[in-house]
């Protein structure tokens, strides 16, 4: 199978996952600890892979500079598109309460929320396909990070779509639509990136990881604290320690 076939197609299973959670939110009345446990554990599976694949194989191929740069350049975009975003109305759109703004509150909401919620998902994305260059083999670790955390990403944001009163084909639309642009997204990391030096595939695994924390920081724990915060470090230690132990394994 071609490698950027592989990639694409690893790229759409991990988006599913978002159409999965999506589901598991709209249809199942999950309590609000519940789902900010899920959210709680997410985080942790994702801390993990930025921190021990992300940014070590990062150090490894483009040395302290490129990382450091690449790392700090993440986050101040992810940061900056994310105030953008959240001024338009899609400042709670990983909430699962009834923080997202209604559809009639607003122009402009419904769709600040579905281009935030992509922005969250592209640097994932990038990830699983820039692991692919050189050994043609994709990296469980990440595959499997980034699905397990984007089940309760899609979970937590249905059901908070749902109390805001937004439909059913609203809801399944945007994630399938999402899910699809992740698979593309991970097929672009591929034929992209695979045309660069190694210098350039280690400062973009740094940008993935600096602005999948300022996403987990901005989005995922606080949505995780707000209901179980008596015990969502504990929850997303355990997340960590799965997705380590995940890694070691895979070695």
């Amino acid at each position: 199978m071609p490698v950027w076939l592989q990639a694409l197609l690893w790229g759409l299973l991990s988006g599913g996952a978002l159409v999965i959670g999506a589901t598991l939110g709209y249809c199942t009345r999950l309590s609000q600890r519940m789902v900010a446990a899920v959210m709680a554990f997410g985080s942790g599976v994702l801390i993990s892979a930025l921190s021990l694949e992300l940014m070590q194989e990062a150090f490894e191929q483009g040395g302290f500079d490129a990382t450091m740069l690449g790392f700090l350049a993440g986050a101040a975009v992810y940061t900056g598109a994310n105030v953008l975003l959240a001024r338009a109305g899609a400042r709670h759109r990983k909430r699962s309460g009834s923080q997202q703004r209604e559809e009639a509150s607003g122009a402009g909401g419904g769709l600040a929320i579905a281009v935030g919620s992509l922005l969250d998902g592209i640097p994932e994305a990038v990830v699983i396909g820039v692991s692919l260059i050189g050994s043609g083999k994709v990296s469980t670790v990440a595959v499997a990070a980034v699905f397990l955390s984007n089940i309760p990403e899609g979970l937590s944001s249905a059901a908070g779509m749902k109390k805001s009163g937004r439909s059913a084909a609203y809801v399944f639309g945007l994630w399938t639509g999402i899910a699809l642009l992740v698979g593309l997204a991970a097929l672009a990391g591929y034929t992209v990136f695979s045309r660069f030096s190694g210098e350039v595939v280690a400062a973009t695994n740094a940008v993935a990881a600096g602005a999948i924390l300022a996403m987990l920081a901005d989005t995922m724990i606080p949505e995780a604290y707000e209901s179980a915060h008596d015990y969502s470090g504990l929850i997303t230690a355990t997340g960590f320690l799965l997705a380590f132990l995940l890694s070691k394994w895979a070695g």
